[in-house]
């Protein structure tokens, strides 16, 4: 028989993912603010040592706190300088087909099933204003689309972070 310890840290929330001490909390802090960022550094950074450091990492990655790392890439930088969201308000029975549309199209980089009268939001990258409109054609057969393009960027995409 397995009994659960009565600490704040073996506390779970209601998706079934542990609480956060603070120390896990200034992990999150500092991995976020540098992802490449050492378990050696991490445990200075934290006062604890570094196999501590790592059994706490290991563990937020094995309970799906940290879900990985990813690389961001300036879309403009590889000829994709225009951005923008597209809501899609699916005809009757073309969710499944939207949803693998998006999968199968590389421009779009971001898929939300929403709630509202549109079910999707879509992230779309392109070189040009222009080519937006077979992007808009495909998607336009399983339903109705509106789109918005980005203008500026004041707040970057950033992890999410519970303070």
């Amino acid at each position: 028989m397995t009994t659960t310890p009565k600490s704040s840290a073996a506390a779970h929330l209601a998706n079934g993912k542990p609480a956060l001490d603070e120390v896990n909390r200034r992990l999150l802090d500092l991995l976020t603010d540098d992802p490449r960022a050492s378990v050696p550094e991490l445990a200075k950074a934290v006062g604890m040592s570094a196999p501590a450091v790592r059994e706490r990492v290991n563990r937020l990655h094995d309970t799906g706190v940290i879900r990985g790392y990813r690389l961001d890439i300036d879309p403009a930088a590889v000829g994709l300088p225009v951005t923008a969201w597209v809501r899609i308000r699916p005809g009757p029975r073309q969710l499944p087909r939207i949803a693998e549309l998006a999968q199968r199209t590389p421009q779009v980089s971001e898929c939300h099933r929403i709630s509202g009268e549109d079910c999707f939001l879509l992230k779309v990258h392109i070189p040009a204003v222009a080519d937006l409109e077979d992007i808009l054609d495909a998607f336009q057969l399983f339903g109705q689309t509106t789109s918005s393009f980005v203008v500026a960027t004041p707040v970057e995409p950033r992890p999410a972070r519970s303070h």
